[in-house]
């Protein structure tokens, strides 16, 4: 991969990663047009740690508040002044179970047969119709402090349908809390705050796994992607929090709607191949 796709790359991924529309399918579709190919799943995975660097520095205050009161409640000796902020960080590791056990039960599938370019654009056009459903179904009252274990662990299952491209981590999460009666603006944080621990993890475990490819002669693209993915995805976090506090997802459903449509015309045509 050349430095100039892998700004491409990294540029990709920040622009989608924490919207809707699943920055996996625009990966994977990206992949035939690249002189590379197809990056991969490790690849991604890797350069995803500069968009959860970015979630990390934007909501640096809430994730330092949260670890601090969780870290409390652990010391019988610490006083507990924050009982929300440690059941937060609580919720977040039980929404994190999920895409943990599902992500190594299914690692194989996921780099291998999921990646079927038939189904990510179904994914994409099923899950944007869901969006859209929940989006304009959805009671939208329920604010952050509301959230149950229960709701909690379905953020987490919806988190986990990522794992296919095309589904969207933060389009699948955004979708159950707008399901289950969240605002958009609730829904959208705990699904930023919920993503930091499994993309990081995945991405670190993919480093280590594939550190003699990544040392070689894809170091410097994967890290000048990563960089890359770090100050787009830092630019559009700022921008889709303050969109959708006033406008509805259905620009997004009408894009992934477009997309996936576009995606198997093109598989049709024979001009993409789906594997």
């Amino acid at each position: 991969m050349s430095i100039i796709e892998a700004i491409l790359v990294g540029l990709l991924q920040g622009l989608t990663e924490f919207l809707p529309i699943s920055s996996s399918a625009h990966l994977r579709l990206a992949g035939p047009f690249l002189t590379s190919g197809d990056p991969g799943a490790a690849f991604t995975a890797v350069i995803q740690i500069g968009t959860e660097a970015a979630v990390l520095l934007y909501f640096r205050k809430d994730i330092w508040r949260i670890a601090e009161a969780w870290i409390r409640q652990l010391l019988p000796s610490a006083e507990n002044r924050d009982p929300a902020d440690a059941r937060m960080g609580w919720l977040i590791i039980i929404g994190t179970l999920p895409i943990a056990i599902l992500g190594v039960t299914l690692k194989d599938a996921i780099e291998t047969n999921l990646r079927n370019m038939y189904i990510t654009a179904t994914m994409l056009i099923a899950f944007g119709l869901l969006l859209g459903l929940a989006d304009y179904l959805g009671r939208r009252t329920r604010p952050l402090d509301q959230l149950s274990w229960k709701h909690g662990l379905i953020f987490g299952f919806a988190q986990a349908m990522a794992l296919i491209p095309g589904v969207s981590r933060s389009g699948g999460t955004i979708t159950a809390g707008l399901a289950m009666g969240y605002t958009r603006e609730a829904a959208a944080r705990y699904s930023f705050l919920l993503a930091v621990p499994a993309v990081l993890a995945s991405g670190f475990y993919q480093l280590y796994n594939y550190w003699g490819d990544f040392t070689s002669s894809m170091a410097m693209p994967t890290i000048v992607a990563t960089l890359v993915a770090f100050v787009s995805g830092y630019v559009v976090i700022v921008g889709f929090l303050k969109l959708i506090s006033t406008r509805s997802y259905m620009i997004f459903v009408v894009y992934r709607v477009l997309l996936g449509s576009v995606i198997l015309a093109c598989l049709a045509a024979g001009v993409i191949d789906p594997v």
